[in-house]
């Protein structure tokens, strides 16, 4: 892949809020899984679990602590989890990079959906604690993501999408 196939798989990822009921297979949601696992993160020190959600009594779960009717659609779920004690913290500061680490690895995630033909959503604004006692998540892991994955129904609701000039976005510091 060179750098503009790159830019066009970045391109074609966008946030699907309406799912068929088509199965994603065990051996593809394997694969997208395997991008996680091999992102980078601070120290190498990986501070993740990754939830599978696919049976219909955890599905009603994680659609209680975000009750939308389009989440509602998606066949299945993957829940990122991070473990603070686990993270990397700067020594300077102690800044805690667990959110760091997770957010690249739920970009693997949607990226390599995205190469597999399916559809995703970074999901954030879900009750958290609630999903955590629902699922009775032990109190060393916090639900950081949802990413609902599943084949597109139509256009999935893709919204056109809105982005600064890279001269709004980028400085240069030559001296």
């Amino acid at each position: 892949m060179n750098i503009q196939e790159f830019i066009k798989l970045a391109e074609e990822r966008s946030s699907i809020r309406k799912y068929s009921d088509k199965e994603v297979s065990r051996e593809v949601v394997a694969q997208i899984l395997e991008s996680a696992r091999i992102a980078p993160s601070a120290v190498n020190f990986q501070p993740w679990k990754f939830l599978i959600v696919t049976g219909d009594k955890s599905k009603q779960l994680v659609r209680a602590s975000y009750a939308r009717e389009w989440f509602a659609t998606a066949p299945m779920y993957i829940i990122a989890c991070g473990n603070h004690q686990e993270a990397w913290h700067r020594s300077f500061d102690g800044k805690d990079h667990t959110d760091i680490d997770i957010a690249i690895a739920v970009e693997h995630i949607c990226l390599s959906a995205t190469a597999a033909g399916l559809g995703t959503c970074w999901v954030c604004n879900f009750d958290a604690a609630k999903l955590k006692a629902d699922l009775s998540l032990p109190e060393n892991l916090e639900p950081i993501a949802i990413i609902p994955l599943g084949y597109s129904e139509g256009d999935g609701d893709a919204r056109p999408k809105k982005r600064k000039s890279t001269e709004e976005i980028v400085q240069w510091l030559e001296e």
